[in-house]
């Protein structure tokens, strides 16, 4: 599983015009699901955005956690993260999970952040979407669960 982590002050997406998921303070989280991929990718993952010290503390240092500052995250299937581009001009997506086995693990990767105690907002899995996002710092990381 790869994920494209921003720290937002505000996030939001929209499927044809209409607002679907919106948050203030936290994460926009961008999360591809490969073929490969399983729920202990999703639970590692999860736990890792979860815990992630990317938020500033009264001293100005990036020392605390999404669960610390109570921010939300904006969660959005993204199966274009495995897009391999080494040859041609065109991307091939052939190590991207499937659409039915794709969407039961970006649901467990949601469910596992909820139960972290976390709000998650999302898009709709499979949709054209529309995000909106104020990036803040900017800060950007990219996470891999094969990483571990």
């Amino acid at each position: 599983m790869k994920a494209v982590i921003q720290r937002a002050k505000q996030a939001g997406v929209t499927v044809e015009d209409r607002t679907v998921g919106k948050i203030e303070s936290g994460l926009v989280v961008l999360l591809g699901v490969g073929h490969e991929d399983t729920t202990e990718d999703a639970k590692y993952l999860a736990n890792k955005i979860a815990s992630l010290r990317i938020f500033e503390d009264d001293q100005g240092k990036m020392n605390l956690s999404l669960k610390e500052i109570g921010g939300s995250v904006l969660s959005i299937s993204q199966f274009t993260l495995y897009a391999d581009t080494r040859k041609g001009r065109r991307p091939n997506f052939m190590d991207a999970a499937k659409p039915g086995p794709a969407k039961q693990l970006y649901e467990a990767f949601n469910q596992y952040i909820e139960d972290s105690g976390i709000n998650v907002e999302t898009g709709t899995f499979g949709a054209d979407m529309q995000v909106h996002l104020t990036n803040d710092g900017p800060v950007t990381l990219l996470l891999d669960s094969s990483d571990r």
